[in-house]
């Protein structure tokens, strides 16, 4: 597992003992290159990802499928599986934003998400009362990384990876807009890493360009390529 994970107080029963990587190459989610998921700052309105002193790691939200979600379950199912291509791109986004500098640091630092928000496009007459179904692709998506009742891995609600996946969660319902479900996410990494990027590189990714461009006139940083 990675050092700076390896180095926080967790009970041993909640600790995880698999790689994340692994996982994701069983579960076929891509990372992207880093020429195509690292970006410029100055090509974006706002940041994708802010760190916090505390470990506590902010990533904007991401959008996909088809608008309006209804009760029926085909749109539910469609909706929901939309939720787990954004959990990918999140993923991906997370992965660059840890692994971009020389920290050493890639998912495996990951301790936890920590807080979702989930907000489904369902402008009908009536309530809608199926948001959590339509928001568990997203949240699975992290259990079945990390690990979680969610989890592709599960029986019975068990998952043998642990339950590093699992998070708080809000569904709402009632919007209107472009896409079927819009998803964000809070997670959390060692306070003693996040500390480290925030000092080395600041707490924006994309990088700053101004950055960007000194860590990679020191020869420090420089995209590396995703954990095989």
């Amino acid at each position: 597992m990675a050092r700076y994970y390896d180095r926080v107080e967790l009970p041993i029963e909640l600790r995880r003992t698999f790689s994340v990587y692994d996982r994701l190459r069983e579960l076929g989610i891509g990372l992207g290159a880093a020429g195509d998921q690292v970006a410029l700052l100055s090509s974006q309105r706002i940041a994708s990802v802010v760190f916090s002193e505390s470990g506590l790691v902010y990533l904007s939200g991401g959008a996909a499928g088809l608008p309006p979600v209804d009760d029926l379950d085909a749109s539910v199912a469609a909706a929901s599986e939309s939720g787990g291509s954004i959990a990918d791109r999140h993923l991906a986004t997370l992965h660059w934003a840890l692994a971009c500098g020389d920290e050493g640091a890639d998912l495996d630092d990951v301790l936890y998400p920590v807080k979702v928000l989930g907000m489904v496009v369902s402008p009908s007459e009536g309530p809608f009362l199926r948001a959590p179904e339509v928001v568990n692709g997203y949240s699975g998506r992290w259990h079945s990384v990390f690990g979680g009742s969610l989890s592709t891995y599960a029986r019975h609600g068990q998952d043998p990876g642990g339950f590093s996946g699992m998070h708080t969660r809000s569904a709402i319902a009632g919007f209107e807009g472009r896409f079927a479900l819009e998803c964000e996410v809070i997670v959390a990494i060692p306070a003693e890493l996040a500390r480290l990027i925030i000092g080395r590189r600041g707490w924006l990714y994309p990088l700053p360009d101004p950055i960007r461009a000194r860590l990679a006139d020191d020869g420090r940083a420089g995209p590396v390529e995703a954990n095989p």
